[in-house]
Formats: structure tokens, sequence, C-alpha cells
């Protein structure tokens, strides 16, 4: 698994235990941080505060990692992870060409002229690779 991990992340296995580190940190800092505020807000409908909880946790986290990843030398890779995450779901524009490729699949039926055609017009397209 951890070797996979290094694999996909491009990190040695010092980076991979900080990233790891600052993953735990980070998700423990939020938790805490979550119930304070709950506490703070005293909402007294559970599924209401069910659903206050979910939001908030959700916003501090990506605040609590990145934080946390300053000291332990990781800033790089968690504002790459995050704004990967951010732009999966339509929040953020990755400016890197390579973390925003698509790839498209083209199934062609009888003779497959029409597909032909598709891949023809964006065969020399400028965002094509």
């Amino acid at each position: 698994m951890f070797s996979s991990l290094k694999k996909k992340w491009k990190v040695n296995e010092w980076q991979l235990a900080l990233i790891l580190c600052t993953f735990a940190l980070g998700g423990s800092l939020t938790g805490y941080l979550g119930k304070k505020i709950m506490n703070l807000l005293s909402i007294q409908a559970d599924w209401l505060w069910t659903l206050v909880y979910i939001l908030l946790i959700t916003l501090i986290w990506p605040m609590a990692v990145i934080l946390l990843s300053i000291p332990l030398g990781q800033f790089k890779f968690f504002i790459k992870y995050i704004t990967k995450i951010l732009s999966k779901i339509g929040l953020a524009k990755i400016s890197s060409p390579e973390m925003g490729k698509k790839h498209l699949a083209i199934f062609a039926s009888g003779a497959g002229s029409n597909a032909q055609k598709i891949i023809d017009h964006f065969r020399n397209h400028p965002g094509s690779g």
C-alpha cells in the first residue's frame, strides 16, 4: 500500500511519512476545531447539527492541512493536492496542463466514419496531446 502511494505521489519514504502525518494531524485538528465551533453555536436539532458540522469540517480541513503542511515541509504537495480536489468539484482551475488533461474514448459502429471524423477534427487541436 505504501509503495503504491509513493509511486502515485512521486515521493520518497521520508516525504510519505510527513504527508501521512500531515493528513492525520489535519484530520484531528479539523475534528477538534469543528467540535469547539459547534459547541459555540449550540444548535438543538440533530439533523441541523449534523448538516452544519459536515459543512464546517469540509471548510476547515483544507485550511488545517495547508497550515500543518508548512512546518512539516509539505506545503507544495498539499497545495497541489487540494487544488486538484477543488478542480474536480469545479471550485478551482488547474494551471498545469498535465493535471488538467482529459481522456476521451470514442466508440465506433458500422464503418466508423463518424468516429474517424471526430478523431481527425481534434488530432491537431492545441489542447490535444
